[in-house]
């Protein structure tokens, strides 16, 4: 007599269930590969430059994706006091680097790339709703004369020679889409913004001989979108637009690191 059928398709079932762990592990291996493809094909090493009223620490979930997706990041922690001394701490993170790198500034932090991006270490330059000044141009001079009807950020009379945002307007200027009690504690430990680094003036902006990205936060209510897609345009950078807060790179890092990661990429094969 044959073998029962229902012998057979146990033996069948058992078979399937021992592979699919081998092919669970397979596919595993794969993604994992697969996140580190920017790294292994293009620029390996990213700098991160923040802005002002803030520090460092918002970069971190776009740091995490970025590690695991195979780079070498490095966060500035510019004192924002003046553009020249936030520029010469950047250039020392790039002097640091195993080679070339892409730069990153949000907000006050696109001047400071502006200018550091000069470097020979810079790729490429990646502004993620942030300023983008030309020659002779400064922070200052660029929120000079604001769009009629675009919102005013909430910032406070210069306290010896620094500024502030209103504790209590921080969320809804700042970072709206992020979760509130994150929101206040950013507000809370604002980083005094120094006069002198708003009106540093850019002696030659590095857009103008390295190719920049561009990632446009449509509900910004610090630097109103439609001067970030000026900005954007005159630089001829590659534009994306995400609907987010002023504090994008904290409530979309996913949007903020695959942008990097295509910057990366692309850096690299322009350059061959």
């Amino acid at each position: 007599m044959g073998r029962p059928r229902w012998t057979s398709a146990l033996r069948t079932r058992r078979i399937a269930l021992g592979v699919l762990p081998i092919a669970a592990i397979t596919l595993i291996l794969g993604e994992a590969q697969m996140s580190q493809a920017g790294a292994a094909n293009g620029v390996k090493n990213v700098v991160l430059v923040h802005g002002g009223f803030v520090d460092g620490s918002g970069w971190e979930g776009v740091y995490r994706l970025l590690k695991k997706g195979g780079f070498s990041v490095t966060i500035v922690q510019n004192p924002t006091v003046s553009l020249a001394g936030d520029v010469a701490v950047t250039k020392r993170a790039l002097a640091a680097q195993g080679g070339q790198a892409i730069l990153v500034g949000h907000s006050y932090g696109g001047a400071v790339i502006t200018e550091a991006g000069n470097d020979p270490n810079v790729a490429g330059l990646v502004y993620v709703a942030a300023f983008a000044p030309d020659k002779g141009e400064s922070v200052a001079s660029l929120i000079k004369d604001p769009v009629p009807g675009a919102p005013v950020p909430p910032i406070l009379p210069p306290q010896d020679g620094f500024l502030f945002l209103d504790r209590a307007k921080f969320a809804a200027s700042f970072a709206a889409d992020v979760a509130s009690d994150a929101a206040a504690f950013m507000a809370d430990a604002q980083v005094p913004w120094g006069v002198e680094a708003l009106s540093g003036a850019i002696t030659q902006p590095a857009w103008r001989s390295k190719p920049s990205w561009y990632l446009v936060a449509s509900d910004d209510k610090m630097i109103p979108p439609d001067a970030q897609r000026a900005m954007s345009k005159r630089a001829g950078a590659t534009v994306v637009e995400v609907k987010g807060s002023h504090a994008v790179y904290v409530s979309q890092p996913q949007a903020v690191a695959r942008l990097i990661e295509e910057a990366a990429k692309s850096a690299t094969l322009a350059a061959k």
